[in-house]
């Protein structure tokens, strides 16, 4: 690669950069004017945005977590599709299916007709209120972009997110989602209840007039290049060793594992836990404008990365002993490269 290229290529990186980092505020100035409050949550929805990661959304029915999504997708000028996961949704009926089409001329032949899963932006609307096998269906998509129907396979249009929101698990009428489904979701966001004041202000927004529309800032050719630019973001190998050490200490019965979480946890975080970890830090440092990834980024994902990948068994459950509990004593355990 000539000299001439790579300049080129660093210029374009840096004109990224600072388009992310200025518009930061107008992002936050349209998506407030349909949320209130939830910072923390937009945050974290916006790095696994950045990051190119699926995106899981807890928390009780009424808590504007569809309209969240929906939101910045109109930021972000994404294609939006949404789904209302019922006990009796079909696999066919995120992915598509095939159907026999006549022609003018009397010719049949079968035809795929693409379900909504094929858009920018997925929305699975209480995706634990449908059987395993119909949320099965989201996990070639999800790891691949692709779609497999009668033997052919058809991609998905780029960038592709599947934001699900799900129902608390203790809610009766809901199915707890598989194992190896959870893993590919870069986040599990809890969603809960706003303070007096939010919650005021969302009742004199939602009761008053017609809110402002909100404009797009950015395109899907966009977010693909952001993905890019993430991947740019420094991190010194002793940073993103500490990522490794936080999701391996959280399995239970290995060499380092601390007491602790032998006692509670009966499965713990796998590699992909550190993967998420540092390019989640790594969306995040950049939308905070720092120039590098630092241990304050990996400690701030920790428990939206780790809660749904660690699995505490009974003893633990008995005790009240919850996942969020549990990274927060390894976040006190485990010891950062400055210890």
């Amino acid at each position: 690669m000539s000299l001439a290229v790579v300049s080129e290529n660093y210029d374009e990186e840096e004109r990224l950069v600072e388009m992310i980092r200025e518009s930061r505020g107008r992002i936050d100035a349209e998506l407030s004017k349909a949320i209130i409050g939830q910072k923390e949550v937009i945050d974290q929805v916006l790095i696994s945005l950045f990051a190119g990661g699926h995106c899981l959304l807890t928390g009780a029915p009424g808590l504007a977590k569809t309209l969240l999504v929906n939101s910045i997708a109109q930021v972000f000028h994404l294609k939006f599709q949404r789904i209302q996961f019922t006990p009796d949704l079909m696999p066919a009926d995120i992915t598509g299916t095939e159907i026999l089409d006549e022609d003018e001329n009397g010719h049949r032949s079968m035809q795929f007709v693409k379900g909504p899963i094929f858009s920018n932006v997925l929305l699975a609307d209480e995706i634990n209120r449908t059987p395993p096998k119909t949320q099965a269906a989201l996990l070639e998509a999800m790891q691949e972009h692709q779609v497999t129907a009668a033997g052919v396979r058809y991609k998905l249009e780029e960038p592709f997110f599947v934001l699900a929101t799900q129902n608390p698990i203790e809610m009766e009428g809901t199915y707890p989602l598989p194992e190896a489904q959870l893993d590919r979701f870069m986040f599990n966001i809890v969603v809960d209840y706003l303070p007096e004041g939010d919650e005021v202000a969302v009742v004199q927004h939602t009761t008053g007039g017609k809110p402002a529309p909100i404009e797009p800032i950015f395109t899907g050719p966009d977010v693909q290049q952001f993905h890019e630019v993430v991947r740019t973001v420094p991190i010194a190998e002793d940073v993103v060793r500490y990522a490794v050490r936080l999701a391996s200490a959280s399995r239970p019965l290995q060499e380092d594992t601390p007491e602790f979480v032998n006692e509670w946890v009966s499965w713990g975080a796998g590699i992909r836990a550190a993967q998420y970890l540092v390019l989640g830090a790594k969306a995040k440092a950049l939308l905070d404008g720092k120039a590098h990834v630092s241990v304050d980024e990996i400690q701030a994902l920790a428990h939206p990365t780790l809660r749904h990948r660690l699995l505490v068994n009974y003893r633990a459950e008995a005790e009240g002993i919850t996942a969020d509990a549990v990274i927060d004593r390894l976040l006190e355990t485990v010891k950062g490269p400055s210890a």
